[in-house]
């Protein structure tokens, strides 16, 4: 096999830099610039600047590619250094400053509006599902209200448990989106979910008390149990959000802290095992309390505040009603709510809040008319009609709250709503299915329709009407779109994914390491495929070094060597590892894979672990990588190649993990 490798040497790093700053189109048609393994990579204001055939022919760059929105300059295993006088002769910000930056403009945001971007990044990857189950739920509750199905048929229960069971284990698809977007790993943040949402729980909350805490206040609350002589104030974690957001953030933490200080032979069961036995009874005793308290609170201030001024409690309950469901402590208010039903006969706190669905919905018409933005339409028209039938959810997390202005005038035409109904005495006489249907529990049992019936239909009327007029004329729903753009991002930029290095400065060279010749074993099992015919001609024309690919059969990834892992890539697609022997492996997932932005893939590994031939590095989903239309074709390539006499590649059509899969000779 021929190899060809431009020596760092060859040529003068800042003279390269200049002209390749002018055949891009200069310092000015130049937005910022990262780097990957191989490539730099360009974002620029206009493409048709750059003189794409002058750079193919410069002989310190290998090819051009256009592909994510960037402009991408393949120079070699030497990019690093490029990379770094590219910088400085183009007077850029580097990758660590541009993340300066980011954090400082997050700092800027403040508190809420940092919670905010967090909580719709978690609730991004599920909206689909949110959506699916919200409509399946208000499907079932029409059938219901028009006598098609009686509510103790089978048919009605199967139907109620597709769509209900989603939304009553929502914490377990939260632990698993909270700790990934908090850097922990996401089946720990599952094991803690599941934990909160356990039956078990609930039989507890049913046993006699065995004391009463603050007895006589409003945050009176019966202990059940105890952790340790501590009492625990038990509470229904199913359906909630905070109370897992909440504890898989410092989980995140406490997991990071004890992975710094365990052995690595026991990492991977130990870090776990302490990490649950923290934050699990932290969150029993001190979060879901919290919560509880809060919740309990803004209850009792409510019901005195209706009983002093129903006017002003009904726009304040429409209002923030959304505002208490995001944070999760409306549960304060539903006690009162099935006391006053079992007490009185009628509700009317719950039913001051019942415009808000209405009035999410008008702004998420409002949006899908005005928005330019292909996904954001796209995903409005289900979460449309999942708030029709009650299910708000899709809307608040997946179009309004992530937008803001939209969520605000959402708030403002529940408040009106609240208003009219309160004014008008509108109240519940019933408890009874979401959204649209609804209504006919606002029907006096007595006197029929009366005028609170009227009122209710005035005030869903109203809060639809504002929420969308006030949202079409004055809510930003295009900053900065593109067709391409992320749902939940704050300004809905579209996010171009990109190979940075974990570390700025990680490079594959292995100083002060002697060169032996050695084994390299297969990382994972399946079909051989010959490197020069990988359809990325970066690795097809052997430029980052000789080696070979592999189609694999299995989901993981393990190492092929005793070595450290030198680096690990931001997107977990592509891992390098330096051997004891001296040879420096890349190991690259899939082609292009990098634009998943780490979804699909798990890393079992961090950069600067020692690992022993065998140790699982990585796991991924080969079958949603291909349904993303992505190849899994697997590079594994010696990028110091140059220091062998010799690589020896195994022949035949496929191998098994462990097998030996590439021989150096030095």
């Amino acid at each position: 096999m021929v190899f060809w490798i431009l020596e760092v040497s060859e040529i003068d790093n800042n003279k390269l830099a200049r002209e390749i700053i002018d055949l891009v189109g200069g310092t000015e048609n130049v937005n910022s610039v990262t780097h990957c393994v191989t490539r730099l990579r360009f974002k620029l204001k206009n493409h048709d600047k750059a003189d794409r055939e002058a750079l193919e022919e410069h002989e310190g760059v290998v090819t051009v590619r256009e592909a994510s929105g960037q402009f991408q300059v393949v120079i070699g295993n030497h990019v690093p250094d490029v990379y770094k006088a590219v910088v400085t002769e183009g007077g850029f910000k580097t990758e660590k400053q541009e993340q300066e930056d980011e954090d400082r403009d997050d700092e800027k945001k403040g508190l809420l509006n940092s919670f905010i971007d967090i909580i719709s990044n978690i609730f991004l990857p599920i909206l689909p599902l949110l959506m699916a189950t919200g409509i399946i739920k208000g499907f079932n509750s029409m059938f219901v209200a028009f006598g098609w199905l009686e509510s103790t048929s089978g048919t009605y229960q199967i139907l109620n448990v597709i769509g209900d069971g989603f939304f009553t284990f929502l914490p377990i698809f939260l632990g698993y989106t909270a700790m990934k977007k908090f850097g922990g790993t996401p089946f720990l943040g599952m094991t803690i979910a599941a934990a909160l949402v356990h039956p078990s729980l609930a039989g507890l909350g049913e046993s006699e008390p065995i004391m009463t805490l603050f007895s006589g206040t409003v945050l009176e609350s019966p202990v059940q149990v105890s952790f340790l002589g501590i009492p625990i104030i038990l509470m229904s974690y199913t359906a909630s959000v905070v109370p897992i957001i909440l504890s898989t953030y410092f989980a995140s933490k406490i997991e990071r802290a004890f992975a710094k200080i365990i052995p690595q032979v026991v990492k991977s069961f130990i870090v776990p095992f302490l990490t649950l036995l923290i934050i699990v009874p932290l969150t029993f005793i001190i979060i879901g309390p919290v919560a509880t308290w809060l919740a309990q609170s803004i209850g009792f201030v409510i019901q005195e505040g209706y009983e002093f001024a129903p006017i002003l409690a009904g726009i304040i309950v429409g209002g923030f009603w959304q505002v208490l469901v995001i944070f999760g402590v409306h549960w304060g208010i539903i006690p009162i709510y099935y006391n006053n039903l079992a007490v009185q006969g009628f509700d009317m706190l719950i039913a001051m809040t019942f415009a808000a669905s209405f009035a999410q919905i008008g702004a998420v018409l409002a949006v899908w008319i005005k928005s330019r933005n292909k996904k954001l339409k796209s995903l409005s028209i289900p979460a449309f009609i999942s708030g029709f039938f009650g299910v708000t959810e899709p809307a608040i997390y997946g179009i309004t709250l992530p937008l803001k202005t939209p969520f605000i005038m959402s708030c403002i035409g529940s408040a009106v709503g609240g208003a009219i109904i309160a004014i008008t005495g509108a109240a519940l006489y019933s408890a009874g299915p979401l959204g649209v249907f609804k209504i006919p529990t606002f029907i006096h049992p007595e006197n029929g329709i009366d005028g609170g019936f009227i009122g209710m239909l005035i005030a869903i009327t109203v809060a639809f009407i504002v929420a969308f007029i006030l949202t079409y004329f004055f809510g930003r729903v295009n900053q900065n779109e593109t067709d391409d753009a992320v749902v939940g991002d704050e300004t809905m930029k579209q996010e171009v994914y990109n190979e940075e290095l974990l570390e700025e400065n990680a490079t594959w060279e292995a100083e002060g390491t002697a060169i032996h010749a050695e084994n390299i074993l297969s990382p994972t099992t399946g079909e051989i495929v010959p490197l020069t015919s990988v359809e990325d001609e970066v690795f097809s024309s052997e430029t980052m070094g000789q080696g070979v690919a592999i189609r694999p059969d299995e989901g993981r990834m393990y190492a092929p060597v005793d070595g450290t892992v030198t680096s690990l890539f931001r997107t977990k697609h592509a891992v390098g590892i330096t051997s004891d022997n001296g040879a420096e492996i890349l190991i690259h997932i899939g082609m292009d894979t990098v634009q998943l932005d780490g979804e699909f893939f798990e890393t079992h590994i961090s950069q600067g672990d020692i690992v022993k031939a065998g140790d699982l590095l990585v796991e991924f989903d080969i079958d949603k990588i291909t349904e993303a239309g992505y190849s899994i074709v697997t590079p594994i390539i010696i990028t110091n190649t140059s220091a062998y006499e010799e690589l020896e590649i195994v022949s035949g059509d496929t191998i098994v993990t462990k097998e030996v899969l590439i021989i150096t000779k030095y």
